[in-house]
C-alpha cells in the first residue's frame, strides 16, 4: 500500500512534538539533534507504558522506514486499542508484503472509526476485486472526510460509471486533492465538448441545405499539406468552495468555465497535464503570455506535450531556435507531434536528410503524420513510388488526409479506378479536400448529380471552392436565391471567380440608374460594384474589364484605363479593346492600334474591325483587307457584317 496523505493524515495523529522556538531560531542541523532527543523522550516513556508514547514513536520510526524497530511499538500501541497505531500497523505489514494480516489490522482500525484505515481497507478489497466491500470501506473514509478515500471512492463509482463520481471527486478537489481537481476538469471538459457538439448540431438541423460558412484564405485544392498538427483543451478561473457530495457543476458556472477553473487549482499544486490543459485553454483565448508561462512549468515538469506546445507558441513569436529547443526537448522524450514539427523545421530550411529522420522518429513514436510527411517529402523530390508508399502507410493507418494524397497521386499517374476509392474513403473520414477532388472525379465523367453531392458536401464544411460549384450548379438550374447563398460563402472565402459571379448576379438586378433632376448621373457604388472590384483586385481578368466599365461611365477615364490595362496585360481580349477605344478617345491611336492588334490576334472579332478601319484610314489597304477578312471569320454576326461591306469596298478600291 502506498503511502497516503501527509505525516497526520497518514499516520493518524498530530501528536508529532513540534520544535520548540529556541529550536526554530537555532541552525538547520539543530533540528536533527531536537528530533532526536525527541524520540529518546519518546522511548523513555514508551519503555514506561505510554501508549499513545509507543503509538507515535512507532509512526515515527515507520515514516523513517525502521520497519524492524517501529513493529514492536506499533505491536504494543495496538494491543492496547490504540486505532493509530493498529492503522499504521497495517501499512507496515502491507510494506512488508502481508496484504492480508495488514487488512485484519486496518478492518480493527475502520471499525473503531479510523478515515485512513477505511480507505486503506477499501482499496485493498478493490485489488482483489471485491467492489462492493472496496465501496462500504470507502464510502465509510469519505463520509467521515478523508480525502483520499473520498478520491479512492469516486474513482471507483467512475470506473463502474456511476453519476455518483463527480460528487466524491469534487468533494476530493475541494479539499485539495490535485488529482481529483484535474480529473473532475477533464470530465466537466468532455461534458463542455459534448454540450457544444449538440449544440452545434441543432443548428445544422435548423439550416438545412446551408453552404458552410467560409472564412479566412481559400480552401485547399485537391490535395492539402501540412506537417505538424497542434493539440489543445479545457477554458477559464475562479474560486474552489468549500462543500460536501453534490451533484452538478458550480452554482450556475458553465462546465467550460468551472473546468478552466479545476484546471487552474490543480496547476498550482504542481500537477503537470493540468498545466498543458490550463495553457491550451489560454493560449485558444489569446492570453498568449500566461499560457507560455503554463507550457513551461509543465515542460520543466517533464511533460513532453508541454514542451511540444512551447515550441509551437515560440515558433508562432518568430523564435524558431528556442522552439526547436523545446521541439528537441519534446520529441527526445517520445512526442511524435515535435519530432514532425522538427521534421517541418528542417524540411523549410532545405534540409530534407534531417527532416526525413524526424519524421521517421515521429513514425517509431507512433504518430502515423510521420509516415504521411514522409510522402510529401518524397513527392516534392520528385520519389514518386516513395511517396506512395509512405501515403499507403498512413492511409492503411487511418490518415485520411494521407488517404486523399494517395488518391491525387494515383489519379495523377492515370489511375482513376485505383484513386477513387482513396478518395472515398477520406471523404467519409472527413476530409474537406477528398470531398471536393470526388466532386471533381465524377464531373468529369459527365456525373453531374454524384459531383454535386460531394460539392455540396464540401461547402457545407466550408470548402471555398465546392461553395463556388455548387453556386454554378444553382444558377445553371434557375435557383437564384441559393446560388447566391453558396456564391457569398465562396467570395468571402476568396474566391475571385464567386466574387465576380455574385457581383453579375446582384447586377442583374440593379434597376436602371436614374437621372439628377438636373441632368447629372448621380453615382453611389453598389454592392456588386464592391464584388467586381473584390475580384478584380484578386486577379479577376473579367471583374477587372467591368470595373473599367464603370470606371468609365462615371467619366473616370484614368480608373478605367488602369483597370483596363490590367485586364489586357493579364491576357484579356476585351481588356485590350476597351484600353484602345479609351486610347483613341484621348488620341493615342499608335498605342491603341497595338491593343487591338493583340486582342485581334487572341480571335476578338470588333478588333479585328477596328484595325481593318485604321489601316484603311491611313491608305494601307492590303492590311485593311486582311483584318477585315479576320473580322469576317471572327464575328459576331452584326461585326462580321460590316467587315464583309468593309472588305468589299477595299478589294474594289484595289482593282480600280
Amino acid at each position: 500500500m502506498d503511502v497516503m496523505g501527509d505525516k497526520a493524515t497518514l499516520f493518524e495523529t498530530g501528536r508529532f512534538v513540534q520544535p520548540s522556538g529556541e529550536e526554530a531560531e537555532a541552525d538547520p542541523d539543530v533540528d536533527e539533534t531536537g528530533e532526536a532527543a525527541e524520540e529518546v523522550r519518546l522511548r523513555l516513556a514508551a519503555d514506561a507504558g505510554d501508549v499513545e508514547a509507543a503509538s507515535v514513536l512507532g509512526a515515527l520510526l515507520l515514516r523513517r522506514a525502521d520497519l524492524d524497530q517501529a513493529e514492536p511499538h506499533l505491536r504494543a500501541a495496538t494491543a492496547a486499542g490504540d486505532r493509530a497505531a493498529a492503522n499504521n500497523l497495517g501499512v507496515l505489514l502491507h510494506q512488508r508484503g502481508y496484504a492480508d494480516e495488514a487488512a485484519g489490522w486496518w478492518r480493527i482500525a475502520a471499525v473503531a472509526g479510523s478515515a485512513a484505515a477505511a480507505h486503506a481497507l477499501g482499496r485493498h478489497h478493490r485489488e482483489r476485486g471485491d467492489e462492493p466491500a472496496a465501496e462500504y470501506w470507502l464510502r465509510q473514509s469519505a463520509e467521515q472526510g478523508h480525502v483520499l478515500g473520498a478520491y479512492a471512492l469516486a474513482d471507483l463509482l467512475e470506473h463502474r460509471g456511476d453519476d455518483g463520481a463527480e460528487q466524491w471527486m469534487r468533494v476530493a478537489a475541494e479539499r485539495g486533492h490535485r488529482e481529483a481537481a484535474y480529473r473532475l476538469a477533464r470530465a466537466l471538459d468532455r461534458r463542455a465538448a459534448e454540450r457544444g457538439a449538440l449544440e452545434r448540431g441543432a443548428a445544422d438541423s435548423a439550416e438545412p441545405g446551408r453552404a458552410g460558412r467560409a472564412a479566412g484564405t481559400p480552401g485547399a485544392g485537391p490535395g492539402a499539406t501540412g506537417a505538424a498538427d497542434r493539440t489543445a483543451a479545457g477554458r477559464r478561473t475562479g474560486a474552489v468552495r468549500d462543500a460536501g457530495p453534490r451533484s452538478g457543476t458550480g452554482l450556475g458556472v458553465p462546465p467550460a468555465e468551472e473546468a478552466e477553473q479545476w484546471y487552474r487549482q490543480a496547476a498550482a499544486r504542481g500537477h503537470r497535464r493540468a498545466a498543458l490543459h490550463l495553457g491550451a485553454i489560454l493560449e485558444r483565448r489569446g492570453e498568449l503570455k500566461e499560457a507560455g508561462r503554463w507550457y513551461l512549468t509543465s515542460a520543466k515538469d517533464g511533460e513532453a506535450r508541454a514542451a511540444c506546445a512551447l515550441g509551437f507558441l515560440l515558433r508562432d513569436a518568430g523564435d524558431t531556435e528556442n522552439a526547436a529547443v523545446w521541439w528537441l526537448r519534446a520529441a527526445q522524450d517520445g512526442d511524435g507531434n515535435a519530432a514532425n514539427a522538427l521534421g517541418a523545421l528542417h524540411a523549410e530550411r532545405g534540409q530534407p536528410q534531417t527532416a526525413e529522420r524526424w519524421y521517421r522518429a515521429a513514425l517509431d513514436a507512433g504518430d502515423v503524420n510521420g509516415a504521411y510527411n514522409l510522402g510529401l517529402l518524397c513527392a516534392e523530390q520528385g520519389r514518386t513510388p516513395q511517396a506512395e508508399q509512405w501515403y499507403r502507410h498512413a492511409a492503411y493507418a487511418g490518415h485520411r488526409e494521407a488517404a486523399n494524397a494517395l488518391a491525387i497521386l494515383l489519379l495523377q499517374g492515370g489511375d482513376t479506378t485505383g484513386a477513387e476509392p482513396w478518395f472515398s474513403k477520406a471523404a467519409e473520414a472527413g476530409s474537406v479536400d477528398a470531398a471536393f477532388n470526388l466532386g471533381i472525379l465524377y464531373a468529369g465523367r459527365g456525373e453531374d448529380a454524384a459531383a454535386l453531392r460531394w460539392y455540396e458536401r464540401a461547402a457545407a464544411a466550408g470548402h471555398t471552392e465546392a461553395a463556388l460549384q455548387v453556386g454554378i450548379a444553382r444558377l445553371r438550374d434557375g435557383d437564384e436565391q441559393d446560388a447566391e447563398l453558396h456564391l457569398r460563402c465562396a467570395a468571402g472565402g476568396g474566391s475571385a471567380e464567386a466574387a465576380y459571379r455574385l457581383a453579375t448576379v446582384l447586377d442583374a438586378r440593379r434597376p436602371r440608374p436614374s437621372a439628377h433632376e438636373l441632368g447629372e448621373v448621380v453615382h453611389e457604388k453598389t454592392e456588386c460594384e464592391e464584388w467586381y472590384e473584390r475580384a478584380a483586385s484578386q486577379g479577376h481578368r473579367r471583374a477587372q474589364v467591368r470595373v473599367g466599365m464603370l470606371a468609365a461611365a462615371r467619366g473616370d477615364v484614368v480608373e478605367a484605363a488602369r483597370w483596363y490595362r490590367l485586364a489586357a496585360e493579364a491576357g484579356s481580349r476585351n481588356g485590350a479593346f476597351n484600353l484602345g477605344l479609351l486610347l483613341v478617345r484621348e488620341g493615342s491611336e499608335p498605342e491603341a492600334v497595338v491593343w487591338w492588334t493583340r486582342a485581334a490576334r487572341e480571335g476578338h472579332g470588333r478588333a479585328a474591325l477596328r484595325l481593318a478601319l485604321v489601316y484603311a484610314r491611313r491608305g494601307e489597304l492590303d492590311e485593311g483587307q486582311r483584318w477585315a477578312d479576320r473580322a469576317v471569320t471572327l464575328g459576331p454576326a452584326e461585326v462580321a457584317e460590316r467587315a464583309a461591306r468593309l472588305r468589299d469596298a477595299l478589294r474594289q478600291e484595289l482593282t480600280a
